[in-house]
């Protein structure tokens, strides 16, 4: 009954397209809502992505600073000190402020 005293207030092609814009609305909700979830699911791959990456520059450069003192060569610290999150204990730290290198070595 309230569907008919809509359209006899407010006229049928006024009614009509206060459903149609309900039943849009209803469809571009459904869309945001997976919409989100992909974009939370590319966010999580893309940190998964970047947190690797900076285990592979950590794990390259500790591989460097062996084969250097393996060899008897000095390091490369200016490679050392562009790296962003280098730590030796295989955490990742957000940010460094200074790289402590031992100085001695074993000859």
């Amino acid at each position: 009954m309230e569907a008919f005293n809509l359209i006899a207030e407010l006229g049928l092609p006024i009614a009509g397209a206060l459903i149609m814009a309900y039943f849009i609305f209803l469809v571009m909700k459904q869309l945001m809502d997976g919409l989100i979830s992909e974009i939370q699911t590319v966010q999580g791959i893309t940190k998964m992505l970047i947190t690797r990456a900076s285990i592979m520059n950590n794990d390259m450069i500790r591989i460097d600073t062996s084969v250097s003192s393996a060899l008897n060569l000095p390091p490369d610290l200016d490679r050392i000190a562009r790296a962003e999150n280098f730590v030796e204990d295989g955490k990742i730290a957000v940010s460094y402020t200074h790289l402590t290198l031992p100085t001695k070595r074993i000859v």
